[in-house]
């Protein structure tokens, strides 16, 4: 339960009761934690959004409100506050009653419908197939990944989606860097030509190859070999792509092969979709920005009228020779996507920025006008240890692989760590942190918290054998001795997790998620730690059983929240720390 969702109505039902105009705008209407905790519990502009429409003066109107809220028995105090916000406290009884909402809850605790019956696709990593998976790819593969599993959570049927860049020049430069690795696993003196991919990553490509093919093609002309090699590279290159998502926890449900949109007619139906309403003209474009004339050579192009729908400038789709350019095929995969699902999610790299409103343009082309496609754009990483910038790669060469970041800290560090910073801002991924056990390393931190949880569960039934420990049990339990401040600030930020959720999943920000569970393990350790200095205050107290079910309630209450969350990071939630 939303309790934020719920006072919003109990706040619009009380609107309702008053004697006011008929047809009154009330989505502008919120009920949210106050930003100074001393407000309140809940705050409303209810007043204020509605006070014009009803013609009258905020204040008088927030007090007419505040003479209806008084009498619901889960709240405790009204103030009218400045010129007419609502301030709401609410009674013990009221967030008591909250533990046994999520233990009642269980795995399904702060799930929401507001996807259900939607559909969409997000297309995350779709890195080219020339090599390992770098750190780059591996925070757009964790953010992507939250993200959809924050989409399923919030209802949405979710299509995770990688596209296969297989269709370009650099596919050949694939298959020669690979025909390199066979020469030399025949035995061949052969230099890595400039050009090609160095990486030691192909030797064991060439090895297959010569497995597969013997010495076939060594004495074949390039182009009697190339068409064998190049799926064969390719192939290779995403089986080692698989694995390395796999490792990370990151398993697809759809590769799209660019290839495949090549001969299929797909192309000519999408641009013939633009064509039909009149958004396809032969034109020269203006000289790009910062060129002299003599760098310039003007030329008629195929142009899609881009700027009618928020670009920059008109894009060309087919070259004057008669090809395609790039753009065309990314316009007729996004084509094939609109049909496949209501909503689309691009989850780019920075170097992809400049691709934001060409994309959006065409989507919005293709569709109806509306905005269905979302770009999420993710910095850099910047890989620090022992203070100085890491940058080199033992395998790749040029950089360090996603597979050497999980051998050095692990997936679940990996996978937390990334979500620490919202997707757009650029990162420093501090290796010594990462492993530090500290308040300091927030994936320690929040798992330690589910640990303790653990422990005290363990501790409880062998000190306590009376006591229960099943969630069913624990919900019924009578939880009126929860009263301490500690106690009660953990219930509030329990409470918090559907309200929390459900933003996350409307803005498309699965970091939101992290900092939730950094601050609910916040307020489960400083009450933890409060047990450590005051005896009255721990969770398992053997004289007095009454009090040490409730304390377990809310404990397990701590750690089913965390666990939710964490399945949403794709993060193990602890039972012992190692």
């Amino acid at each position: 339960m939303d309790i934020f969702a719920e006072l919003r109505g109990t706040v619009l039902a009380a609107l309702d009761a008053m004697d006011l105009p008929d047809g009154l705008k009330t989505d502008a209407v919120s009920a949210e934690p106050p930003r100074d905790a001393s407000h309140g519990d809940v705050a409303s502009n209810a007043a204020m959004v509605i006070a014009k429409q009803a013609g009258m003066k905020p204040r008088d109107l927030a007090e007419g409100l505040a003479a209806r809220l008084k009498d619901d028995p889960r709240i405790d105090t009204v103030d009218v506050a400045g010129p007419g916000f609502l301030n709401l406290r609410l009674s013990q009884e009221f967030w008591q009653s909250r533990v046994a909402d999520a233990l009642r809850a269980g795995e399904a605790y702060g799930r929401s419908d507001i996807g259900t019956g939607r559909s969409v696709n997000v297309e995350y990593v779709s890195a080219n197939p020339t090599g390992p998976l770098h750190v780059g790819h591996t925070r757009g593969a964790v953010f992507g990944d939250a993200l959809a599993s924050l989409l399923e959570y919030a209802g949405y049927t979710v299509t995770r989606e990688y596209y296969i860049n297989d269709g370009g020049s650099q596919v050949d430069t694939l298959a020669r860097s690979a025909f390199a690795r066979y020469q030399q696993a025949h035995g061949h003196d052969i230099e890595i030509a400039e050009g090609l991919y160095p990486g030691d990553y192909l030797v064991p490509i060439g090895e297959k190859m010569k497995a597969e093919f013997g010495d076939r093609f060594l004495d074949q002309t390039e182009e009697q070999w190339l068409p064998e090699v190049r799926p064969f590279a390719t192939d290779a290159m995403m089986d080692m792509i698989r694995a390395d998502l796999a490792s990370l926890g990151v398993v697809m449900d759809v590769f799209f092969s660019e290839k495949s949109l090549y001969g299929t007619g797909l192309i000519e139906k999408a641009i013939g979709e633009l064509d039909s309403k009149g958004l396809i003209y032969e034109g020269v474009l203006e000289p790009p920005k910062g060129k002299k004339p003599d760098d310039w050579e003007p030329r008629e192009q195929t142009l899609f009228k881009s700027t009618d729908y928020g670009d920059d400038v008109d894009r060309p789709i087919k070259k004057s020779n008669g090809d395609w350019t790039y753009f065309a095929p990314d316009i007729a995969y996004h084509y094939d996507k609109l049909q496949r699902a209501d909503e689309l999610i691009n989850v780019f790299g920075a170097d992809h920025s400049g691709y934001i409103k060409r994309m959006k343009a065409a989507c919005k082309a293709l569709g109806d006008g509306t905005d269905r496609l979302d770009i999420k754009i993710t910095q850099l990483v910047k890989l620090m240890k022992g203070g100085e910038e890491l940058k080199m790669s033992k395998r790749s060469g040029t950089f360090v692989t996603l597979a050497e970041l999980i051998e050095e800290v692990g997936a679940d560090v990996v996978r937390f760590v990334m979500l620490t910073r919202k997707n757009d801002a650029s990162f420093d991924f501090d290796f010594d942190k990462a492993l530090e056990q500290s308040k300091d390393n927030p994936v320690f931190y929040v798992q330690y918290a589910h640990a303790r949880v653990c422990s005290a569960l363990r501790r409880a039934a062998e000190e306590v054998p009376d006591v229960p420990t099943d969630d069913a049990t624990l919900a019924a339990a009578d939880l009126s001795s929860l009263t301490h401040p500690g106690e009660l600030a953990l219930v509030a930020k329990i409470a918090e997790w559907p309200r929390q959720m459900r933003q996350a999943a409307d803005s498309h920000e699965p970091h939101r998620v992290a900092f939730y569970l950094y601050d609910l393990a916040s307020a489960f350790h400083a009450l933890y730690n409060m047990g450590q200095k005051n005896p009255d205050l721990r969770f398992i107290q053997p004289e007095d059983a009454a009090a040490t079910t409730a304390r377990l309630a809310l404990a397990r209450a701590s750690a089913l929240t965390i666990s939710n969350g964490l399945g949403i990071l794709g993060v193990t939630p602890m039972q012992e720390m190692r």
